[in-house]
């Protein structure tokens, strides 16, 4: 038995209890059992389940916000947006995944040549908290549009949003096993990763989660896909326009309390706008509205737990005590973490060689393009950057220096469903959204007639 408390103020939400392992292997053949019928049903059957869903979400959208605020404490106008990405996703599939999984015809010496593209079966998805509907959606709908079916292992504390998840696929029709929920702890994975009916897993998730997810993946050699940390630089050119940069900045470290794989985490700035981003950006974060995230105006709520604004505050210390100065904020209250800027940062300090998974950002400055590519490259994770400058022809002729599975140039860096999304180094490997995501979880098979 566990519980689920608001981090806002700590009030009592939910009990929930955890299925057993046998429970657990009973579902994924459920979910197996689904899967023939399922692969079997033209792509136009397989849509209109799609559309049908788009039509729950659109009618649910309020109280699936809701539910997301009050378990993990994120604004609730940021909570419905996130609901209204996941129908743009599904929109996006409704229009491309025929196209992107048509078969292709090649020449060869052959007298017919094509690549198909088939399911591979039952999917393990393990979701993180902090887009409790978005990571599910973006790795569940493209997976399901092709054929497979899922089982979706959540995090504990949204578990409210995962049941909510469950049920509109249900009211949309979708046979039962095509998405199921998966009421288990961390500990409890490895055992339905190595079910024989599981063909497959993609999870989102810390570093440590995705090397344990991995290792068990490979030695039952099964396909996994890995979205893990990240600590994205922002990088200020010397002819960027400050009054363009810094609403974006601000958005870019603090949206979601900066409870973010691709939030900008460490900020560097040419020495010449400085002094100047600094008062800017100051301004402007003293400006962000923090409190209930129930309230529409609020900007900045709690972070998912309390262990979480500890975890954001111990990091903080430590690089205060390293030689780190606080420009703004550095104070919690329970899981609230004010908004904080920290100058004087060398490169050896948690809040630069730790991902920040809160709102806090360290601000550098450099001198030369060249020393802004090594800081941003100066870190074991590689999964996005943003440049702001004048000169976009003369970053898209450097793109290569940057170790990264994106780059936005002036803008933050964000995910798109006509985007592939994914990293490189410790930041994971493998990919979702676009036409890449939704061949992640297929076999590409080849057919050749002599």
């Amino acid at each position: 038995m566990f519980f689920i408390n608001n981090p806002y103020d700590s009030s009592f939400l939910s009990q929930h209890q955890y299925i057993t392992d046998e429970e657990a292997a009973d579902i994924a053949k459920i979910s197996a059992n689904s899967y023939a019928a399922w692969r079997a049903k033209p792509m136009s059957d397989r849509l209109n389940f799609i559309k049908r869903l788009v039509n729950v979400l659109t009618n649910k959208q309020h109280l699936l916000a809701k539910q997301c605020t009050l378990e993990m404490g994120k604004p609730i106008s940021q909570s419905l947006a996130e609901v209204q990405k996941c129908k743009k996703l599904c929109e996006y599939y409704i229009n491309s995944a025929e196209i992107f999984l048509t078969p292709v015809k090649i020449d060869t010496d052959g007298s017919e040549s094509f690549v198909v593209y088939e399911p591979l079966g039952v999917i393990l998805g393990v979701m993180p908290w902090n887009f409790p509907y978005w990571q599910v959606f973006r790795f569940a709908i493209p997976a399901i549009i092709a054929g497979n079916t899922v089982l979706v292992k959540h995090a504990s504390n949204v578990a409210g949003c995962a049941l909510l998840i469950e049920d509109i696929f249900a009211e949309a029709g979708f046979p039962d096993g095509i998405y199921k929920n998966l009421l288990i702890s961390g500990d409890r994975v490895k055992k339905v990763i190595e079910n024989p009916d599981v063909k497959a897993v993609s999870l989102t998730g810390s570093e440590k989660a995705g090397a344990s997810v991995a290792s068990i993946a490979a030695a039952q050699i099964k396909k996994a896909v890995l979205e893990l940390g990240g600590s994205n630089a922002l990088i200020v050119c010397s002819d960027a326009d400050l009054d363009e940069v810094i609403p974006i900045a601000v958005n870019a470290r603090f949206q979601n309390a900066g409870q973010s794989c691709i939030a900008a985490k460490r900020f560097f700035v040419h020495s010449s706008l400085f002094k100047a981003f600094i008062e800017k950006f100051t301004e402007a974060v003293k400006e962000l509205k923090v409190g209930d995230p129930l309230n529409e105006d609020t900007y900045l709520g709690p972070l998912a737990r309390t262990d979480l604004a500890k975890d954001i505050e111990d990091q903080v210390n430590r690089s205060v005590a390293m030689g780190a100065k606080i420009v703004y904020g550095g104070n919690r209250s329970e899981a609230f973490y004010e908004p904080t800027i920290l100058t004087d940062i060398t490169t050896d300090m948690p809040v630069f060689t730790e991902e920040t998974f809160g709102p806090a950002v360290p601000v550098m400055s450099f001198e030369t393009f060249d020393e802004a590519v090594s800081l941003s490259n100066k870190t074991q994770f590689g999964l996005g950057v943003s440049i702001f400058t004048k000169n976009v022809d003369g970053i898209k002729s450097k793109l290569h220096l940057f170790e990264e599975g994106a780059v936005f140039i002036n803008a933050m860096v964000k995910s798109d469903p006509a985007l592939p999304f994914g990293g490189i180094k410790r930041s994971g490997y493998g990919r979702e959204l676009a036409e890449n995501g939704i061949k992640e979880f297929v076999n590409v098979k080849t057919v050749y007639i002599g």
